[in-house]
């Protein structure tokens, strides 16, 4: 497809800069749609010994969008008022700069957008790419290219444009005149993919949340059937006596129900928190270390979960595909019992509605003893997806306090450069392959290492009847020495200081 610039500086001729922009457009695009829906099309997702019957994503895909078959209303004009139901999209990205770089990273951008797209559970079918200053703020890429937009919607049968970037609400008006389709947004086909995947209580409840923060500012009105106001007879005019309402019009009428409806899932969601803090302070009062799992969508925190527990929880080869925390009991090889848990990912310019929204969630992270960021090595930029999860890692409480240790993933069909150039950059760093098992058995051991340790040394006598001290000092403690005597069990070992209190509370005296 034939890209072209915007803006060329007056000094540059044609054949020396537009033709080559052209050309680097055109190739980026076309390597994009190459590379859209290979993970289906090589036979899906690719399971692991460690996965699991994997039940939750048989039951996913029975649920699975049909190609061609859509409930849609065909009038643009309700595209506010109706779900989201991609089906064949057009994507369309801008950048700035100009050369290879510039071009490498809007590819790597542009294919993530290609992937939302499908996980979402649409088809695409082309793309426009553009380099310009910045956006421009009538029709996001300038009226000339809408109008080149335009024809390939027309050419290709496309029923939505899927843009890689946030647009403002005129801009999403403005365009859908021109292109005569659906306009959706990054925000939204985010958005709409956390929809489809939230399953608890408290997930559907944060993903609806963020959904309305979302379409409020955007909401949009045509003609006078949105108006609500009878308004009173002037020289004769008007509906008279019986008429005058409250003098809102449906627009208004419409933004005070979503606020109504965002007020009372804030207190929906508030009242879920005690529950969770509940059972994270009895993890703590038992004196039990936690371990968080998190990174980029798709890197393979779901399966390094399963490689690590036996938990089998879903995985899938799409992004997104775990939006509801995941909390697991293990063991270390000398017995003491953490958890592990696997936190939904984070994605580049991950709306800020959904961070607000997740945040209890995110909590999890900020709350435990050591940070699994887990990187897919294999990617394209895996710098990028470390600095997109810091950037939202950073506005977690107590997230400067917990030890971070950086898991390379997938190093299996991994360039062996670029692990090399991200452990020299990284302060610590472990190589795993969640698919084969390489590396599981040494991120086991970091983790036996890097947990804290009790460190209150006891000797003492518990009696019989309190058996369940004697089992959390196996669960949580380190034991030197148990024998049983005439009196109860004596315990040589070392404990947590609440734990050690309890057991000086009950230990028989000599």
């Amino acid at each position: 497809m034939t890209q072209t610039p915007a803006n060329p500086t007056p000094e540059t001729s044609p054949e020396t800069v537009e033709r080559p922009e052209r050309d680097i457009a055109g190739d980026v695009v076309a390597r994009v749609l190459a590379r859209a829906g290979t993970a289906r099309a090589e036979g899906g997702t690719q399971h692991s010994v460690y996965d699991g019957e994997q039940l939750e994503l048989a039951e996913r895909t029975a649920l699975r969008r049909v190609a061609n078959l859509s409930t849609e209303l065909e009038d643009v004009t309700e595209v506010e008022y109706r779900q989201l139901r991609l089906e064949k999209v057009v994507l369309v990205g801008l950048y700035t700069g100009s050369g290879d770089a510039a071009a490498a990273e809007a590819e790597v951008s542009l294919r993530e957008l290609a992937a939302l797209a499908e996980t979402a559970g649409s088809q695409v079918l082309d793309g426009v790419l553009q380099r310009r200053q910045k956006p421009d703020p009538g029709t996001y890429l300038g009226s000339g290219k809408a109008a080149e937009l335009a024809a390939v919607v027309a050419a290709t049968g496309a029923d939505t444009v899927v843009i890689d970037g946030e647009l403002a609400p005129s801009q999403r008006r403005a365009l859908e005149d021109i292109v005569k389709v659906k306009v959706v947004d990054r925000t939204a086909l985010i958005l709409d993919i956390f929809a489809q995947h939230a399953k608890s209580r408290e997930g559907k409840a944060q993903v609806e949340l963020a959904q309305l923060e979302y379409l409020l500012p955007r909401l949009r009105g045509w003609g006078e059937s949105m108006s609500r106001q009878a308004g009173g007879q002037v020289g004769g005019a008007g509906a008279g006596m019986g008429s005058r309402g409250p003098g809102e019009t449906k627009i208004e009428l419409d933004r005070r129900r979503i606020r109504d409806r965002m007020t009372k899932l804030r207190r929906e969601i508030a009242a879920m928190a005690p529950a969770r803090e509940t059972k994270r302070s009895s993890r703590k009062r038992h004196a039990i270390p936690s371990v968080a799992i998190a990174g980029y969508t798709n890197a393979g925190k779901s399966s390094l979960l399963n490689a690590l527990t036996g938990a089998g929880v879903l995985v899938e080869n799409a992004l997104f595909a775990t939006l509801d925390p995941t909390v697991r009991r293990a063991q270390t090889e000398d017995g003491r019992v953490y958890t592990l848990a696997d936190t939904v990912g984070f994605v580049r310019a991950l709306p800020h509605q959904l961070v607000e929204a997740f945040r209890s969630t995110l909590e999890e992270v900020g709350q435990a003893d050591l940070l699994l960021h887990v990187v897919d090595a294999s990617h394209p930029d895996p710098e990028g997806q470390i600095a997109a999860v810091r950037h939202v890692l950073a506005d977690i409480p107590g997230i400067d306090q917990v030890l971070e240790v950086v898991v390379l993933n997938k190093v299996d069909i991994a360039d062996p450069d670029v692990v090399a150039r991200i452990r020299g950059r990284e302060r610590r760093t472990i190589v795993v392959s969640a698919h084969t098992g390489q590396g599981i058995d040494d991120l086991l051991q970091l983790i036996s290492d890097e947990l804290p340790r009790p460190d209150v040394s006891v000797d003492l006598v518990v009696p019989y009847h309190r058996g369940d001290l004697v089992n959390r000092v196996h669960l949580t403690g380190e034991i030197d020495l148990e024998e049983h005597v005439e009196t109860g069990t004596r315990l040589l070992a070392r404990v947590d200081e609440g734990l050690a209190l309890e057991l000086h509370a009950v230990a028989v005296r000599a």
